[in-house]
């Protein structure tokens, strides 16, 4: 485009002589010439040498200054500087642009300049997260987040998170609380907990953190312990034993006779309370109590009316967890 301007120059140049009418004739050329360069310029946006646009984008590989960004960003940087990530580099007295470092997340400015199209949404989901583990790695909620259920499907910390605008009190969540953002995903547990039976997460009493860890863990299903019992004894200490009768199911897996999200079955059982004992025990030998048909079939609560204590008893007598 340069090489173009300077030949229509060296064209016009014979008619710049002394003569009036040679000069108007030398003006009106260079108007057109410079007419001609800027419409150039316009369909041609590629060709644009930000670098000379901007002094602060020459020499350094890093610009390290948020209003560079923000010439281009301004919005970006509006919604940003309300959020925890923005509070946090502004701390100790500094402002918000002094401390801020758009490239430590997003990369160094000679890679979008060089690529536009060159930004971190564009990165493959494992690449994404390795940009958030650069500062979060050292928390022990986030150790084992290469190997989590949720790495494994391809997710990345943006699947959950937004980091340039609150939209949440907490954690820069994508949605308005913790609930919110794992139902934009879980819908079968939002379906789940409308049942009877719930753990109280719609009653604001528990969030799904309160037996998951999302990042990652060493137990099945995210939970936070490294299994399903330890967890719900977490808060069920009651339950938790050990005993000197004991029930292995429910010392094994607390999944085996429960659905923690939620069921039409009171205490959260699979199915009701005497056809889940049958999933195990044969009612061969009780054919005779009240609580049976003429069919031999149990009805209502027949087995807990007599075995009280299904999680395990300390009694002496309690070998057949009846008291």
């Amino acid at each position: 485009m340069n090489h173009r301007f300077i030949q229509i120059m060296r064209r016009a140049t014979p008619l710049a002589g002394n003569h009036p009418s040679s000069r108007r004739a030398a003006v009106v050329v260079l108007s057109v010439a410079s007419l001609f360069v800027l419409m150039g310029a316009a369909r041609a946006p590629k060709e644009v040498n930000w670098s000379e646009l901007n002094p602060a984008f020459a020499g350094a590989e890093f610009v390290r200054d948020a209003s560079t960004c923000a010439g281009c960003h301004e919005e970006a940087l509006a919604a940003y500087s309300h959020t925890t990530h923005a509070r946090a580099l502004g701390a100790n007295g500094r402002t918000t642009t002094e401390k801020l470092e758009c490239e430590s997340c997003h990369g160094p400015r000679s890679k979008h300049v060089e690529d536009p199209t060159n930004v971190l949404a564009n990165i493959a989901p494992a690449g994404r997260a390795q940009v958030c583990l650069q500062c979060h790695s050292a928390s022990k909620n986030h150790m084992q987040w290469q190997n989590s259920a949720h790495a494994m499907a391809n997710e990345s910390c943006d699947s959950c998170h937004v980091v340039m605008e609150r939209r949440s009190d907490k954690a820069l969540l994508k949605s308005a609380d913790e609930t919110a953002t794992c139902y934009g995903c879980h819908g079968e547990v939002r379906g789940a907990m409308q049942k009877s039976s719930h753990h109280p997460v719609r009653e604001g009493k528990m969030e799904c953190s309160s037996c998951h860890n999302p990042h990652g863990s060493t137990g099945p299903s995210l939970v936070k312990f490294a299994t399903i019992t330890e967890t719900c004894t977490s808060c069920h200490q009651d339950k938790r034993g050990p005993f000197l009768w004991e029930h292995p199911p429910a010392r094994d897996n607390c999944a085996s006779c429960h659905s923690a999200h939620g069921s039409n079955n009171r205490s959260l059982l699979t199915t009701k309370a005497h056809m889940l004992c049958l999933q195990c025990h044969s009612y061969g030998g009780h054919i005779n109590v009240p609580r049976y048909n003429r069919t031999s079939t149990p009805t209502q609560q027949g087995c807990v009316n007599c075995h009280v204590t299904p999680h395990g008893s300390n009694h002496p007598s309690g070998a057949k967890l009846t008291r």
